[in-house]
């Protein structure tokens, strides 16, 4: 018997737009003889099914469940493709683990803790994971250039600390831009975190759980065309992305080990893509993602891809390991 599969898309962040687009990727590619999709918009103001002709049914929120044409329908699984809040925060992951629903991505604390760059950051810290000099500053706090520039130095990342894509981030070259940048960032997130600008070669390592057991998939090199990997880099094509990385084999066995060990420190499931840059040879983490980019032009598929798994059966497999 075919399981029902809800793909919940859409989301509360500016990310809400490649999030659709990933949820309908998700939805074109799974398996009709194995499952029956359906696409549910998660919006503020509306969690609906929306069927081939563009009609949307209510979601009862209760056991999320949606009603067509007088017959209920229940689901197996829920596959996450909300990028950003609620799919990447914790919140969904809570909301199903209350109704008991399984659902593809990490438990909620993971979600939680990964999407909150500061925090995730300060747990890795003491099992060696390495990163780049960090300042945080919450809004309302009293900003002192000085202090930043000795704390991080210049050019610096001011960085919103729990958002995606790459909105909300600045690279500032001089101290009279700084302001700006927190500006920037205080759009996205009423906490910033200013990192220090490691000049290196940065890579993107998917992580999954594949068949049983932790997977790290081949190495992205990520060569942008502007200053950083920011929105444009990342979605209109203004970057390179090579798969698999240049990198020297001991490169490539650093980030692999340091990737892997990030995921099971944090006691991940489903999909992950965390971004290193090397300096003076040595990975230092960026951040970790837990519901990455699922378009055919994203990273994560890329990589699977060179690994021999295709998107069917990357997806089927979220769903295998979530029905566990």
């Amino acid at each position: 018997m075919k399981k029902n599969i809800a793909i919940i898309m859409g989301g509360f962040s500016s990310e809400y737009e490649i999030s659709l687009k990933s949820g309908n990727v998700v939805f074109e590619v799974l398996d009709k003889n194995k499952y029956n999709a359906y696409r549910i918009h998660i919006f503020k103001d509306k969690w609906v099914y929306v069927d081939a002709n563009n009609g949307e049914f209510p979601i009862d929120k209760n056991d999320f469940s949606v009603t067509v044409a007088n017959k209920k329908i229940k689901f197996d699984c829920v596959f996450n493709a909300i990028h950003g809040s609620p799919g990447e925060d914790g919140f969904m992951q809570s909301y199903f683990k209350l109704i008991g629903m399984p659902q593809t991505s990490c438990d909620m604390y993971q979600a939680s803790l990964t999407f909150n760059k500061r925090d995730c950051l300060s747990v890795l810290k003491p099992y060696g994971i390495k990163t780049a000099e960090s300042y945080y500053i919450n809004l309302g706090d009293t900003i002192n250039e000085d202090a930043i520039i000795t704390k991080v130095g210049l050019p610096c990342f001011v960085k919103a600390n729990k958002a995606g894509s790459s909105y909300g981030i600045t690279k500032v070259y001089k101290k009279e831009d700084i302001q700006h940048a927190i500006d920037v960032a205080f759009k996205e997130d009423d906490e910033i975190i200013i990192e220090s600008f490691l000049d290196g070669t940065e890579v993107s390592v998917g992580v999954i759980t594949y068949k049983g057991a932790t997977k790290v998939l081949p190495i992205t090199e990520i060569v942008s065309q502007n200053d950083f990997f920011d929105y444009k880099a990342k979605y209109l094509g203004e970057s390179q992305e090579i798969t698999p990385a240049r990198l020297s084999k001991s490169q490539e066995d650093k980030v692999t080990k340091v990737a892997q060990q990030v995921y099971e420190i944090l006691k991940m499931k489903g999909f992950s893509r965390s971004e290193y840059i090397f300096k003076n040879d040595e990975p230092h983490l960026l951040e970790v993602n837990t519901v990455p980019g699922l378009t055919k032009e994203s990273i994560l598929p890329q990589q699977a891809a060179k690994a021999g798994i295709s998107l069917s059966e990357l997806f089927d497999n979220a769903i295998e390991e979530a029905l566990k």
